[in-house]
């Protein structure tokens, strides 16, 4: 299982990487009985761990289980995704609540609603051969089989991310001399802010975007709105995302995310694709051989049959999305086709807007940043080879990974200001843009997290 997770974190400017912990330093309570006994750890077969007593007694050993909150308030590892047994954010837990649907006790039912991101479904789609469409509708079926009532797209979501991030980089750039908040970093990515807030805290946050990522507005989206058109409480609705990547199970358990009034959170279960693909052949199914049904058109701006995309790279465009949108708003330049300069390698590009041949990006004085907006993904080429993804068998992984990025680009693009679904959400639901509705349900904060030393993490 350890192999599906995300591996280092390279720092640009730096020559060092940082790795997740080799042992968690959280500690474990450990229940001790009164007396002195002498006892001996056998080792099964199947990996359990059995404590047998001098009297020749023996007694299964629990798993110490460590919450994703525990995670989230400790400072000993980096990702924090890793090594670590995370007991309610896997795919058993989403057949746990499916189990609970089919008993006689209705206080136990819950509607089951599943939001798929666009690169998980590419991953599989290129894992089984066929185009996304086709993959999209072979996964509605699968999922509605196994007792899912509702299966969304996560790319609806992220036109409000991609709107929101373009109105708080207008903002930032100009408010910037009282400020000094740019350059604005991007927040998608939860293994960099789970990085950023253990590592530099309240240096960094600033610069962070408060946007929420798809994948939480999503949360706000099924928890809220679509709660209300379904005549539900948000605790009545068991929300799951398959995502890409095992950090995305960390983003969900935030207490930001969490409803104290109906003790509920937005985002209730993330199975990656990795997960997917594991429950399929605990099915005993391909998906090649799934049956299809129309795609559904809520949440998705998009006619029946009809998958929508956005322009930009595999992690959702933010940089393209605010570089035109800035260009245009800012500085009255169309930008159509943007040339993407190569850095010290394919992972690190920039970008530059001229203008009357003056580079508006300037050169600042040494050791001041000259950007204004980063795009940061922890993993190497971004979302798309997420760790939770579906790694290759029988090809290279670099080939492997270009099937997939060409089928991410399949989809056709749309403009997030063309989608009218979401216009119309934004007043219908929100109350308009800026409103404090949609600041409540589009924004989220960060947070320093404190080193703690303890005997824990001293390497002896």
């Amino acid at each position: 299982m350890a192999s599906h997770f995300s591996g280092v974190l390279q720092l640009t400017d730096l020559d060092d990487f940082i790795g997740p912990s080799q042992e968690c330093i959280k500690p474990v309570k450990a229940e001790r009985k009164p007396g002195k006994s002498i006892a001996k750890i056998q080792i099964e077969d199947d990996g359990s761990y059995y404590q047998i007593n001098k009297d020749g007694a023996s007694q299964k050993l629990e798993k110490a289980k460590i919450t994703l909150n525990d995670c989230l308030a400790c400072s000993g590892c980096v990702t924090s995704a890793e090594t670590v047994l995370i007991s309610q954010q896997s795919h058993e837990e989403l057949y746990r609540i499916l189990h609970l649907n089919k008993t006689d006790d209705l206080s136990q039912h819950k509607l089951v609603v599943v939001s798929v991101s666009p690169q998980s479904r590419a991953s599989l789609a290129a894992k089984f051969n066929l185009s996304v469409t086709e993959t999209a509708k072979k996964l509605n079926t699968f999922f509605k089989q196994i007792g899912v009532h509702h299966v969304f797209d996560t790319t609806f979501a992220r036109n409000f991310s991609l709107l929101e991030s373009q109105r708080e980089f207008i903002r930032r750039f100009e408010r910037q001399k009282e400020e000094k908040t740019l350059p604005m970093l991007a927040s998608a990515c939860p293994g960099w802010i789970c990085y950023a807030e253990k590592t530099h805290g309240s240096f960094i946050i600033p610069y962070i975007s408060n946007t929420k990522s798809p994948q939480q507005v999503m949360g706000s989206l099924v928890k809220n709105h679509f709660a209300q058109e379904m005549n539900l409480r948000p605790d009545q609705i068991y929300h799951v995302t398959v995502m890409p990547c095992y950090d995305k199970k960390l983003e969900a358990s935030r207490p930001d995310f969490f409803n104290q009034e109906y003790e509920t959170r937005d985002v209730d279960c993330v199975i990656t694709t990795g997960e997917v693909l594991r429950m399929l052949e605990q099915e005993r199914l391909s998906l090649s051989d799934v049956t299809s049904s129309p795609i559904p058109t809520l949440f998705s701006g998009a006619a029946e049959d009809e998958l929508l995309g956005h322009q930009g790279g595999g992690s959702g465009g933010y940089l393209e999305h605010i570089f035109k949108h800035a260009a245009r708003e800012l500085f009255g330049v169309n930008v159509e086709d943007i040339t993407y300069k190569p850095l010290k390698n394919k992972d690190f590009q920039e970008v530059t807007l001229e203008r009357d041949g003056q580079n508006l990006v300037q050169k600042l004085k040494r050791g001041r940043c000259s950007y204004h907006y980063v795009e940061v993904m922890a993993c190497p080429s971004g979302c798309l080879n997420g760790g939770g993804q579906v790694r290759a068998e029988g090809e290279a992984g670099k080939d492997f990974l270009q099937r997939v990025e060409e089928l991410y680009g399949s989809t056709r693009t749309e403009l997030p200001e063309a989608n009218g679904e979401v216009q119309q959400l934004y007043e219908t639901w929100l109350g308009g843009s800026g409103s404090t509705k949609a600041e409540e349900a589009l924004h989220t904060q960060y947070h320093a997290v404190e080193k703690t030393n303890t005997g824990f993490n001293i390497k002896w």
